[in-house]
């Protein structure tokens, strides 16, 4: 009798636990931001536990700098939130213009999370492939790992989904469902709240099979 009480005592321990860690999975979660978000309360926005990092966009095309960027990075980074930058891919320019700009903006020391180049539905039909490549392969070898790609699930299937995008992440948005594609980051919303931003914001999530450690920057090598 005391030997199957303590086996049931057992199972239901490791149960609990493994409820627990799901639901802190499911309750990491991201934002991202720019410019229209305004001027950020970044104590505020840190003191929601279940908001871990942010997103901040940097660049745009060959010029575009968003005003709010540095602003950002930097009150991000002093309330403890984890913090990385995103590219808006555009088709007007060449990658080595778009990686110029980007390059300029983003300091690899400021950077807890890999790089992300975003990519709008918009592109789904006209996308150079070998520019997006040329990109991606510029930002991998400035800062030592493949960017993310952000982008819809119709940019996906049309141009991602073969085995040669296989270990590259992806940040998938989706505001009426679970993403039917692969993905580590799905941005599910882009009409949340969260206290200290006015307005609306997006909010991410991960995969059930993804967390944080997926998507951090690597630990510089000791010398």
């Amino acid at each position: 009798m005391v030997k199957k009480f303590r086996c049931k005592l057992l199972m239901l321990l490791l149960l609990s636990l493994g409820a627990a860690g799901a639901e802190a999975q499911v309750r990491t979660r991201g934002i991202d931001v720019s410019k229209f978000q305004g001027t950020i309360n970044w104590t505020k926005v840190a003191k929601d536990s279940t908001i871990r990092f942010v997103y901040i966009k940097a660049t745009e095309g060959t010029s575009i700098q968003d005003p709010r960027y540095k602003a950002n990075i930097a009150g991000a980074r002093k309330a403890g939130l984890l913090v990385g930058s995103y590219h808006l891919y555009s088709s007007k320019t060449t990658a080595y213009q778009q990686f110029g700009n980007f390059k300029k903006m983003v300091k690899k020391k400021e950077q807890d999370l890999v790089p992300v180049l975003d990519i709008e539905g918009h592109h789904s039909g006209r996308l150079y492939m070998a520019r997006v490549d040329k990109l991606l392969e510029l930002m991998e070898a400035e800062y030592g790992v493949r960017p993310m790609i952000y982008t819809s699930e119709r940019v996906y299937k049309t141009h991602f989904a073969g085995k040669k995008y296989a270990k590259y992440h992806f940040f998938i948005a989706n505001y009426r469902r679970t993403p039917s594609v692969r993905y580590t980051l799905w941005q599910y919303t882009e009409t949340g709240h969260v206290s200290g931003i006015r307005g609306y914001v997006d909010i991410n999530r991960f995969h059930r099979k993804h967390s944080l450690s997926d998507i951090r920057m690597p630990r510089p090598k000791k010398k």
